[in-house]
């Protein structure tokens, strides 16, 4: 592959901030444009999905991907796949963590399921963000079904951290 076939392959995603949303932040890739919420530096707390959403966003999309691409090329009877994940900063010293909740819905026998649920450790996203990060697996249970009560929130993870300087608002 020649330099130029790698930088016609680039995408870049751009975040800015929008003047006439009182500074909230925008997503965009190609055409698509999304809100980010968080802290929007004027003391307001934009919609969206924030960060660590986008970050646990990625994880679920690649794993759906590389499970749906494994199950096409080995013929296996995947019907649908859901996917959840969520983040949490590990404590004194501990690494970050993500726990991904796989469905698999089809007529997959013990093995079929077995493989597929190893394809989802190939996904590339979780590969690289496995190296600073833990990811585990939880039970078969549906991913929509989570409890918002126990979600975490962007703005108290700014404020957890340790870094000098910088006001979550």
């Amino acid at each position: 592959m020649t330099p130029q076939d790698k930088a016609s392959k680039l995408r870049e995603v751009f975040v800015a901030s929008d003047p006439t949303n009182h500074g909230a932040l925008v997503g965009r890739v190609d055409a698509s444009e999304f809100p980010i919420g968080g802290p929007d530096g004027v003391g307001h707390v934009s919609p969206g999905p924030n960060p660590y959403d986008l970050l646990s966003a990625s994880l679920a999309a690649c794993t759906a991907m590389t499970v749906r691409f494994q199950a096409r090329r080995q013929k296996i009877p995947l019907e649908r796949v859901e996917v959840g994940v969520s983040f949490s900063h590990g404590l004194r010293g501990e690494r970050d963590s993500f726990e991904r909740t796989l469905v698999l819905e089809g007529e997959l026998d013990a093995k079929q399921r077995a493989f597929l649920l190893e394809a989802a450790n190939l996904c590339p996203v979780g590969q690289i963000l496995g190296m600073s990060a833990d990811i585990r697996e939880r039970p078969d249970i549906p991913a929509s079904g989570h409890n918002a009560s126990t979600q975490a929130i962007y703005e108290d993870d700014l404020a957890q951290l340790r870094i000098p300087y910088i006001d979550p608002d």
